[in-house]
């Protein structure tokens, strides 16, 4: 399989596989206990805390573990505003988030709050204007994703908190495509909240944390237990944390090295499908975008029978982002980003990783020309 939906999910990196392998066999110890077995286990758990930690610039005790970035989110928004002093229950969010944020933010409003929705230009770049006029004494959350999933545009994350500490109220970002492929810092960021994943790092799924910086206050979503700082009860899944501890320390040691030689492959990929493919065009080009991703119009054609035929040929891509691929409608970003159904519909996302080879990228070339060619409702 030629993979090149990264976005989706990542391979799981052997020395993550040999970590959680290590705490499967030997750690089998609920981490809240007292006798060895499980202080042993809290150990792993606490060593991994600052190894996700060490990924974007935070404290240890900044880290909450989650089951994922879905959850990751959820906590942040929904917790957020379950806390936020009397007076303030206003959102501000932006039309392109991911539905862990929109879903949420959609809750809210309908037990009857505030909540705005912060439009993009057509390169999927934050209306700052806009953003700017959202302000005001009533808001709590400012939540907006720090790279796009869809087009991996990324976003004014450090203007929206500054704009939200001038109006007194907390930032969050859902940096769950983000990590592992920028340079993240909490502090200069100014963000209260990050979500982040494991998967999406080459890292287990099932696994997620949420920064949240020392002195905010937030609500827990569920009850019973004592674990994570109340914030998050439950057992903690200790292979996963470890495995998500291992992924990030790689993601950090790698990262620069990574970002340069995939964003290569991108840029070579990209000239090549645009001149050799009539009709085709990128989507967000114009924005600073993530090193690795690839979303590309292919006009007159159906974005999900490319991708269809793709995959018949060996091929993984993908129209967009995994959690919504049952839903029929098109691209809310690219919607939102004044694209026509008919543009978002013929658009599909590639996105490259770690194992990304030149000679995949020639290959994915030719994939595509082979089936962007073929003549309409016929199969490669």
């Amino acid at each position: 399989m030629l993979y090149a939906d990264y976005n989706a999910t990542t391979p799981l990196d052997p020395e993550v596989r040999a970590a959680m392998a290590d705490a499967l066999g030997g750690s089998f110890g609920n981490p809240s206990s007292i006798h060895s077995a499980g202080q042993e286990a809290r150990r792993l758990v606490e060593r991994a805390r600052a190894q996700v930690a060490g990924l974007v610039g935070a404290e240890p005790d900044e880290i909450v573990f989650t089951s994922g970035g879905t959850e990751s989110d959820n906590l942040a928004v929904l917790g957020a505003l379950a806390a936020a002093p009397a007076g303030r229950s206003g959102v501000v969010t932006s039309a392109i988030e991911h539905h862990a944020v929109l879903e949420p933010c959609a809750h809210w409003r309908g037990q009857g709050h505030a909540v705005t929705f912060i439009g993009v230009d057509g390169e999927g770049r934050l209306d700052l204007r806009a953003l700017e006029a959202a302000a005001g004494s009533h808001i709590a959350l400012f939540s907006v994703m720090l790279a796009n999933n869809d087009t991996g545009v990324i976003q004014p994350v450090v203007e929206v908190a500054r704009t939200a500490a001038a109006c007194g109220a907390l930032a969050h970002s859902d940096a769950v495509q983000a990590a592992g492929k920028l340079p993240i810092d909490v502090n200069k960021l100014g963000v209260s909240l990050l979500s982040f994943s494991s998967h999406k790092l080459h890292g287990p799924k099932g696994a997620g944390a949420l920064y949240l910086r020392r002195g905010v206050p937030i609500a827990p979503l569920i009850h019973g237990g004592r674990q994570e700082r109340i914030l998050r009860p439950g057992t903690e899944n200790v292979p996963a944390i470890v495995g998500f501890g291992k992924a990030c320390e790689l993601a950090h040691l790698h990262l620069a090295a990574d970002g340069r030689r995939v964003a290569e492959l991108r840029d070579r990929f990209e000239t090549e499908i645009l001149a050799r493919v009539p009709g085709t065009r990128i989507n967000g080009v114009g924005a600073g975008r993530l090193a690795n991703t690839s979303n590309i119009a292919f006009a007159g054609l159906d974005g999900e029978a490319l991708t269809i035929n793709l995959d018949m040929l060996g091929m993984a891509v993908s129209t967009g982002a995994a959690c919504s691929a049952a839903d029929q409608t098109p691209s809310h970003v690219l919607l939102a980003m004044g694209r026509s159904e008919a543009e978002a519909r013929s658009s599909v996302r590639f996105s490259f990783g770690r194992e990304t080879t030149p000679e995949e990228i020639d290959r994915a070339v030719a994939l595509v020309l082979q089936v962007a060619t073929f003549p309409r409702g016929a199969r490669p």
